[in-house]
C-alpha cells in the first residue's frame, strides 16, 4: 500500500485531511485515501542535481577569512551592490546587486576572500503535506494511562519511548533553558506554545513575512516542532519534553517552506546573540557533493541541461561558511540539533549529497525512529522501529528520537484517548498547530525526521536544565552518549548512532 514510501517523504510528511467536530467520533476514511502521501518535488539521488535547490538571482553571499572590512558596505555600493546582513563575528555578509558581474569585482575587495551565489531551497513543500485537525474545545476527557491532565497526553507515545515523564517525575522540566526553534512560520498564540514564548526575542527573519503562520488548510510544521519541545504542562492539548523551557521563535523559512541557505546562518547567528542554549532545526538540503546546480532561470520541473551550473567547488564553500557559523554558536555554548532527512540515504553506501544542517560541523544530527501498530498494543508495542524514510550511516547519525512512520498497512479502527481513527495513523508524532481560530489552538499528526530532532532537543534542555542552566556543546552530547539506549550495535551504528535519547537517564547522568 505504501510501496516507496520512504523515497515520497519531505522534511515534514503529515497526514490528510480529517477534522474532529464536537464529539470524539470522527468520519472514517481509508487509509489509501486518507493518509495517501503525495510524491514530494525534492532531491532525487540520482547523482546529477537536486531540483529543489536552485542559485538565486543578484544575492550573493562574501566571505572573509579573519574578519570583514570596516568600510565594507560602502564599497560594494561602490559596486552597485547592497549590503542586507553582516554576520562580523564570522566574517560572512550577505549581498544583492543586479549587476551580472558583480561577484567577479566583489572579489577584488581587499579582505574578501570568496564570493559565491547564495541559494533558494524548499526546504520541504507544504503543498505536498495533509494534515488531521483537531477541535481544541471538543471534551474527550482525561487520558487513560498517564494521570497527566493534558487532553492529548497519552497520544504523545514518543514521550513514553524517551522517558520524559520520568524525567519530569525526578524534577527536570527545563527551567531556566532557552530553546531556539528555525523554522517556518508559528501559531504564536497557540495556548500550548504562547506560555514559554519569549516574544520579544522571537522574529521572523523572512522579508514580508510576519512571525505567525498564515498558510490554511496546512498544519504549521514550526508550531509542531515547538510544540513537541516545549508545549506548556497546562491541563490541556499536549506536554512538551521540557514543559518550563523557554521558547525563541525564528522564522528563517517562509511558510511556504522556501528560504535562502543565507537566512539560516542568519536565524543561528541570531538565537546565538538571543542567548539560546539549544537551536533545533528541523529542515535540511541535500547539496551534491558533484557541484551541479539549477540556475535561477530554471524550474524544478525542466529537465534541460541548459539549466544546469557546474561548480565542484561551490559545495565545499558553502559547507565552510556553514562551518564557521555552527562552529561559532557552538563556541559560544549553544547545543546544535537538526534531522537527519527523510531520503532513506544509506550513507555508507551513497555519498553523493551532503545533508546540512545535520551533516555540519558541531551539529547533533538525528535520525528517526517510530512503532508499528502502537495504538494495537500501546503498553507493549516496540517503539524504536528505525522510520522507513530515514537517512542513516555510521557517520551521519548522532542519535535516534521519535519522528512517527506510516509503514503499518493494517486498516483496524481504534480508539487511544478518545480518538478514534485507523491505527496506523497513531504511529505518527501528535503535536500542536493546525492553524485554527486565533487563539483556539490545533493539532495533528505528523512524521519525519523533522519531528525526531525536536525530541532530542527537548533532552538537551533537560539536560542543561539540571546543569544550572548553562553547559558546554560537548558535554552536553557526552551526556546525551552516556545516557542513551544503545538499540543497535553496540557503540555507533548506522541507524541509531550513540543510540536513542532517553530524558531520565541523561537527566540521571548529570546529577
Amino acid at each position: 500500500m505504501f510501496t516507496n514510501f520512504a523515497k515520497r517523504f519531505t522534511y515534514s510528511v503529515l497526514a490528510s485531511a480529517l477534522a474532529f467536530g464536537c464529539t470524539p467520533e470522527m468520519e472514517q476514511a481509508s487509509p489509501n485515501e486518507s493518509l495517501k502521501v503525495e510524491a514530494a518535488n525534492s532531491a532525487l539521488l540520482d547523482g546529477t542535481v537536486n531540483r529543489s535547490v536552485k542559485f538565486k538571482g543578484g544575492h550573493y553571499i562574501l566571505i572573509s577569512s579573519t574578519a570583514l572590512p570596516a568600510d565594507l558596505e560602502s564599497q560594494v555600493r561602490s559596486l552597485k551592490g547592497n549590503v542586507k546582513n553582516m554576520m562580523n563575528e564570522v566574517g560572512i555578509a550577505v549581498v544583492t546587486s543586479s549587476d551580472p558581474d558583480f561577484a567577479a569585482k566583489a572579489g577584488k575587495i581587499k579582505g574578501v576572500s570568496t564570493v559565491i551565489r547564495d541559494l533558494n531551497v524548499q526546504w520541504f513543500n507544504p503543498a505536498d503535506e495533509k494534515m488531521i485537525a483537531f477541535d481544541a474545545e471538543a471534551n474527550f476527557g482525561n487520558p487513560p494511562f498517564s494521570g497527566d491532565d493534558d487532553t492529548y497526553f497519552d497520544l504523545q507515545w514518543g514521550h513514553t519511548a524517551i522517558k520524559a515523564p520520568a524525567a519530569w517525575n525526578a524534577g527536570a522540566r527545563g527551567k531556566g533553558v532557552r530553546v531556539a526553534v528555525l523554522d517556518s512560520g508559528f501559531d504564536t498564540d497557540h495556548p500550548d506554545l504562547a506560555p514559554n514564548i519569549d516574544f520579544k526575542a522571537s522574529i521572523s527573519l523572512v522579508p514580508n513575512e510576519p512571525l505567525q503562520y498564515a498558510l490554511q488548510g496546512v498544519g504549521s510544521h514550526g508550531t509542531h516542532t515547538a510544540g513537541t519541545i516545549a508545549a506548556a504542562d497546562n491541563g490541556r492539548g499536549i506536554i512538551g519534553v521540557a514543559p518550563e523551557a523557554e521558547l525563541i521563535l525564528v522564522k528563517v523559512l517562509g511558510d511556504s517552506g522556501v528560504g535562502d541557505f543565507s537566512a539560516i546562518l542568519n536565524g543561528i547567528m541570531y538565537a546565538t546573540h538571543q542567548g539560546a542554549d539549544v537551536i533545533n532545526m528541523s529542515l535540511g538540503v541535500g547539496l551534491p557533493r558533484n557541484g551541479k546546480y539549477l540556475h535561477d532561470n530554471g524550474t524544478p520541473d525542466d529537465s534541460s541541461d541548459d539549466f544546469i551550473v557546474s561548480d565542484t567547488k561551490y559545495t565545499q564553500e558553502l559547507i565552510n561558511i556553514f562551518t564557521k557559523v555552527t562552529n561559532y554558536a557552538a563556541k559560544q555554548g549553544v547545543t546544535l540539533i537538526a534531522s537527519a532527512g527523510n531520503d532513506a540515504n544509506n550513507g555508507n553506501k551513497d555519498q553523493s549529497l551532503v545533508y546540512i544542517p545535520a551533516g555540519a560541523p558541531s551539529v547533533i544530527s538525528i535520525s528517526a525512529t517510530a512503532p508499528l501498530a502502537w495504538a494495537l498494543n500501546p503498553l507493549t508495542a516496540n517503539l524504536d522501529f528505525l522510520a522507513s524514510y530515514s537517512n542513516y550511516g555510521t557517520s551521519d547519525i548522532d542519535f535516534a528520537a521519535p519522528g512517527g512512520d506510516m509503514a503499518y498497512n493494517g486498516e483496524e479502527v481504534v480508539t487511544v484517548a478518545g480518538i478514534t481513527t485507523y491505527a496506523f495513523a497513531f504511529d505518527l508524532v501528535f503535536s500542536a498547530g493546525s492553524n485554527l481560530e486565533p487563539g483556539k489552538g490545533g493539532y495533528y499528526w505528523s512524521a519525519g525526521t523533522s519531528m525526531a530532532a525536536p525530541h532530542a532537543a527537548g533532552v538537551a534542555a533537560l539536560i542543561i536544565g539540571q546543569n544550572g542552566g548553562q553547559m558546554d556543546p560537548a558535554q552536553v552530547k557526552a551526556v546525551m552518549r552516556a545516557s542513551a539506549d544503545d538499540l543497535g550495535k553496540p557503540g555507533r551504528d548506522p541507524f541509531y548512532g550513540y543510540g536513542r535519547v532517553n530524558a531520565f537517564k541523561a537527566i540521571t547522568a548529570v546529577q
